[in-house]
């Protein structure tokens, strides 16, 4: 598992499988947040055998699915609220990383500055520079 911290709250990785949630529980995460639809690629785990090992694990489990290249603003004011209200901490996972990166840097940009953002998601090896416009919109709208 190549788990990547953004803070103490919320840490992201590219795909699980089933016996990565163990090892997560046993990590001391507490919720699992799955940004990955089913069937995006052939051979993915399902998302329904992951949900079960959460849940044999104590984990709560959120399947929060969202299509890559097109994260929307109804995406991040659904993960806003969910991120806020989740245990932590939080291993949310998609294909890479990178889409669960881009919906916390979107929703974070509401109350937090855009350079601690680029400088967490940076050090978590994500460069999300590009989206500095959207972050700019994210944090006028303080949603």
């Amino acid at each position: 598992m190549d788990i990547r911290k953004i803070d103490d709250n919320i840490s992201v990785a590219p795909q699980i499988s089933v016996a990565d949630v163990a090892e997560a529980a046993k990590l001391g995460f507490k919720t699992l947040v799955a940004n990955r639809p089913d069937h995006e690629e052939p051979g993915q785990p399902a998302m329904a055998d992951i949900e079960t090992a959460a849940r044999e694990q104590g984990l709560e489990w959120v399947y929060m699915p969202v299509e890559s290249g097109n994260i929307t603003d109804d995406d991040v004011n659904r993960f806003a609220p969910m991120i806020r209200d989740a245990e932590k901490p939080v291993l949310a996972f998609c294909r890479s990383g990178t889409r669960c990166t881009v919906l916390w840097a979107l929703s974070a940009a509401r109350n937090t500055s855009a350079n601690e953002i680029f400088t967490k998601a940076r050090n978590a090896g994500y460069d999300i520079s590009g989206l500095a416009p959207r972050m700019a919109q994210q944090a006028a709208e303080k949603g």
